[in-house]
């Protein structure tokens, strides 16, 4: 009788969560949630307590939150219910039980859900660009304005410079993968940009196109242009600050000119 053949061994992207790979490559929720907390009491000179995380996906950083203090609450927005599972039994879970229940996930699109008025809101990883039009993206500044306390602050994040106009691939290698960022198409005339990211392993397996994204690329002009037309009384851009070598160092300080590099990312807080 012939052997059986032997049963392949799962490649590495096989055995790869998607989610784990872009937290791993893309956040740094501990830095923001300090980011938010020191910018909201250097500008209102008080603790912000309660938070929303609009476009949470897997709301790692509203479970950061929660773990500031028994005081500490905070609301995760999504409107996709596959990420927001992955998100429950893999973050909000793990937190000890009290801070669980500190913790409220809704499937909901961003623009319609209904929250308590918090103290701090924030959109990052750029995913508001998915509004392409001024007037859209207006109307949903308009419903952050509204979702916020008399004294709230908006954070949102943003990426510029000219390489990001050019239809590129930028690979960082992380412990056990490479993280790849592409972007695959850019239109001048309407700033239309689709971006991927794949991964990739050391045995040759990959992933390509993990996530796909389809968005408009605002500019730090517009963006506070449209931030004060939608109420905001002030909207002022945080810049990264360089080391010595010229890199950046992960301190963000308000900056009204910036500085002309190839590629940045910055943010932009609101004031109500």
């Amino acid at each position: 009788m012939s052997a059986k053949p032997a049963r392949s061994k799962p490649t590495m992207a096989e055995l790869a969560d998607i989610h784990d790979l872009y937290e791993r490559s893309v956040q740094n929720v501990e830095h923001e949630v300090e980011f938010m907390q020191t910018t909201f009491k250097e500008i209102r000179g008080r603790t912000a307590y309660l938070f929303r995380e609009d476009f949470c996906g897997t709301a790692s950083a509203a479970c950061e939150w929660v773990k500031q203090g028994d005081e500490f609450q905070a609301f995760g927005i999504d409107i996709e219910p596959s990420v927001l599972e992955w998100g429950m039994e893999n973050r909000v879970s793990r937190l000890p039980e009290a801070d669980q229940a500190r913790v409220q996930l809704i499937e909901s699109d961003v623009r319609t859900v209904e929250t308590p008025p918090v103290d701090l809101l924030a959109a990052f990883n750029f995913s508001y660009f998915i509004f392409n039009s001024r007037d859209v993206l207006r109307s949903y500044f308009k419903d952050a304005y509204n979702a916020l306390k008399d004294d709230g602050l908006f954070f949102i994040d943003l990426f510029g410079g000219p390489e990001a106009q050019e239809e590129t691939k930028e690979k960082t290698k992380h412990k056990g993968f490479t993280y790849v960022w592409h972007q695959a198409e850019f239109h001048p005339v309407t700033n239309y940009i689709r971006c991927h990211i794949h991964f990739r392993f050391p045995d040759g397996s990959r992933i390509k196109k993990a996530f796909t994204y389809e968005w408009r690329l605002w500019s730090a002009p517009e963006l506070r242009e449209i931030l004060e037309e939608a109420g905001f009384r002030k909207a002022t851009l945080y810049w990264e600050g360089e080391d010595e070598d010229g890199d950046g160092n992960g301190e963000f300080t308000p900056d009204e000119r910036g500085e002309a590099d190839l590629a940045w990312i910055a943010y932009i807080v609101a004031e109500k």
